[in-house]
C-alpha cells in the first residue's frame, strides 16, 4: 500500500499592513505596562535598571511604530485632548511628584522610619506651597 503525503490546502491567513501593525502596536503598549509594573515592583537595583531599560525601548518603539502608523493613515486618532485638560494632569501630576518628594525626605531625615501622618503632613505642605503659587 502506497501512501501519499497530505498536503494541507488551507492556504494561511495574511494580515494586512494596518492589521498587523495595530496588532504589533497593541502588544508594545501592553508589554510597556508590565515592563512598568515589573520596574516598579523590583527590589533589585540591577533588576529594576534592566526593565527601565527595557521600558524605555519599548516606548522608543511604540513611538515609532506610531508615528509610521500616523503617517500612512492607519491610526485614527480619538479626538485631540483639550489644552486645558493636558495642563489640569500635569499640575496634578506636579503636586503628587512634590508630596512624594517630601514625604520621601521625611522618611530619610527620620532614619527611614515612617511615622503614622508622614504622608499627610508631605500633602499638607504640598497644598501649602501650591496655594502659594508655585509648583515644582
Amino acid at each position: 500500500m502506497q501512501t501519499t503525503p497530505q498536503t494541507s490546502s488551507a492556504t494561511p491567513i495574511m494580515l494586512s499592513d494596518e492589521d498587523m501593525a495595530y496588532t504589533i502596536l497593541s502588544d508594545l503598549k501592553r508589554v510597556t505596562r508590565e515592563y512598568a509594573t515589573a520596574a516598579t515592583e523590583s527590589v533589585c537595583t540591577q533588576t529594576r535598571q534592566m526593565f527601565t531599560t527595557m521600558l524605555d525601548d519599548t516606548l522608543r518603539m511604540q513611538g515609532e511604530l506610531f508615528n509610521a502608523m500616523n503617517q500612512n493613515q492607519m491610526y485614527n486618532t480619538a479626538s485631540p485632548a483639550l489644552r486645558q485638560e493636558l495642563d489640569k494632569q500635569h499640575k496634578q501630576y506636579q503636586q503628587t511628584q512634590q508630596q512624594t518628594n517630601q514625604f520621601v525626605e521625611q522618611c530619610h531625615a527620620s532614619g527611614g522610619q515612617m511615622h503614622p501622618g508622614a504622608m499627610n503632613n508631605a500633602q499638607a505642605g504640598g497644598q501649602q506651597q501650591s496655594a502659594g503659587g508655585y509648583v515644582m
